[in-house]
């Protein structure tokens, strides 16, 4: 059964910490400068359409929890167009139509339909396809959000009709305004030492929504945990949990990696980078995090192989 895109996208409680505090303005997203500073590529495009240029169809390409649903649910309050969420994988052709019926009531009064595709990715080549039409002639404008790579995941010709503007991972500034954020929400700041708030930042790997839900975690259970903080090493940080501690409260993240995606090339290139530059350390760290993450061994021995063979001779 498909669910009902009210009950997806509106605000009820109770709701998780990442939901209630999403960004209500531009201005407010973190991470994301080169698209939303006073010169991003897409601040530009928001203020020429306000202006009354044609606002293009756009493809956000970033991992999970960059702000990909956010920035879209927000770019069409800034320009004024009414919001049409799909799911690809959860709506169909159905709900497709739907959708196009509704930007045709709003094309007859005189509104725009911004069509948000999450997981675009996930939609056959029919379905892609299937959006053209309704690309091109401007009943809709098309923003899809996917985590794979559009040139393998998307179709050319839907491709040519959009713009693609990757999300970037949330460096550690812009996971620590997060925390902030979630620490204003609390009215009181996480109870955790800087060495915990770097481990913290550091499992978010990028992930703005990870950040959240354990800083959302680590209150729920912080009351019922034992006080561990107070036979911390360092003896001076008081009720706050170490990074000991913190490891004790959460359970390790898994690592991002795909064995046929961009992850499998880019650890790869990064490891040779890391050797080339005669980084032990961070040769063993990608090296690590590529047999963890589930990588071919074989592999990783023929790539290390040709590296013996062609770099050092």
């Amino acid at each position: 059964m498909t669910p009902n895109h009210d009950e997806l996208f509106t605000h009820n409680a109770p709701r998780p910490l990442a939901d209630m505090l999403r960004p209500d303005d531009l201005d407010a997203v973190f991470g994301q400068d080169h698209l939303l500073s006073k010169d991003g590529t897409l601040r530009r495009m928001v203020e020429a359409a306000k202006a009354g240029q044609p606002f293009p169809s756009l493809i956000f390409w970033g991992a999970p929890g960059t702000g990909k649903t956010t920035i879209a649910r927000l770019l069409a309050d800034a320009i004024g167009m009414q919001f049409e969420p799909v799911s690809a994988v959860f709506d169909g052709v159905a709900d497709l139509r739907r959708v196009f019926a509704k930007a045709r009531e709003n094309r007859a009064a005189g509104r725009k339909t911004l069509m948000f595709v999450d997981e675009v990715h996930r939609f056959n080549k029919a379905q892609q396809d299937g959006l053209l039409p309704h690309v091109e002639d401007g009943l809709v404008t098309l923003v899809g959000a996917t985590t794979e790579n559009p040139s393998f995941a998307l179709n050319g010709a839907l491709l040519s009709r959009c713009q693609v503007l990757v999300l970037n991972r949330l460096d550690e500034p812009a996971l620590n305004q997060i925390i902030a954020r979630a620490e204003s929400h609390y009215g009181q700041a996480l109870p955790i030492t800087d060495e915990a708030r770097a481990m913290l930042c550091a499992m978010a790997d990028g992930d703005g929504r990870y950040c959240l839900n354990t800083v959302e975690t680590i209150m729920a259970q912080i009351s019922n945990a034992s006080p561990m903080a107070s036979s911390s090493s360092s003896g001076e940080s008081g009720d706050l949990l170490s990074a000991e501690d913190l490891g004790k409260l959460l359970s390790q993240r898994a690592m991002a990696f795909d064995r046929a995606g961009d992850q499998h090339y880019n650890l790869m290139s990064v490891l040779h980078k890391s050797l080339r530059s005669s980084d032990a350390d961070a040769a063993l760290y990608w090296f690590a995090r590529m047999v963890i993450g589930g990588e071919d061994v074989h592999y990783i021995l023929r790539r290390l192989t040709r590296f013996a063979a062609e770099d050092i001779g």
